[in-house]
């Protein structure tokens, strides 16, 4: 049984201006709920909303109406500073394009939220690096990597910073079968070991499988 909700979203409604005029609504009042620790599935087919919805309980978007909640504060009425430190601080994100530095080597990447949020610890990032397979190209740059690589480190640099929530977009979108599988595998094992509760889009039923709960998507709903 897991305990008081971490994250709660009620009736978001978001719509997007169209560049010739009128309007795109694209969530239609979606609520859920989210508690500390566990997993869940957000699929759906494209344009359903799914990375809106992600944006939304990250803080990156205001939705035109309803509420996120996260940790009983009221992320989605913040201002942009708090929404920001909100992010630096509470939420770990990983993208689908990585989203890495290419200014900075793979040591500094792992490290990069984790010193953002103030809690960096050089134990915790070797032991990341060493669970993820990294170690010996801490000093290499992003561009070097592999794409399973490249998605280790961006899971790494989302979970330096021990966060109690995760956030990730198509994880396994770019990788092939094998390497999604490890990094599927690494992500959930990870995040169990710090606590973190996790959110993922996906397209793909093993990665949907793979969590604790899941949620469909469809026409700006939750079916």
């Amino acid at each position: 049984m897991f305990p008081a909700m971490l994250l709660t979203a009620k009736d978001l409604h978001k719509t997007f201006a169209l560049p010739g005029g009128g309007s795109q609504p694209v969530l239609n009042g979606v609520s859920l709920s989210l508690a500390p620790g566990e997993t869940l599935a957000l699929t759906g087919e494209s344009g359903s909303g799914k990375s809106t919805l992600l944006h939304l309980l990250a803080g990156l978007e205001r939705p035109d109406s309803g509420t996120v909640t996260l940790d009983g504060a009221p992320l989605s009425a913040l201002p942009d500073a708090a929404r920001a430190e909100a992010r630096r601080t509470r939420i770990g994100l990983v993208f689908q394009q990585f989203n890495l530095i290419p200014s900075l080597d793979v040591a500094a990447n792992l490290a990069f939220q984790a010193r953002l949020a103030g809690r960096h610890d050089a134990r915790w990032c070797a032991t990341l690096a060493e669970r993820l397979g990294l170690a010996p190209q801490l000093s290499a740059w992003p561009e070097t990597l592999s794409g399973g690589q490249q998605q280790r480190l961006a899971i790494g640099r989302a979970l330096a910073a021990r966060p109690p929530l995760l956030l990730a977009d198509e994880p396994t979108g770019n990788l092939d079968e094998d390497n999604a599988a490890t990094v599927l595998a690494l992500m959930l094992e990870l995040a169990a070991e710090t606590g973190a509760a996790l959110v993922t889009v996906t397209h793909s039923a093993t990665v949907a499988a793979a969590m604790s709960r899941r949620l469909h998507l469809s026409h700006g709903r939750l079916a």
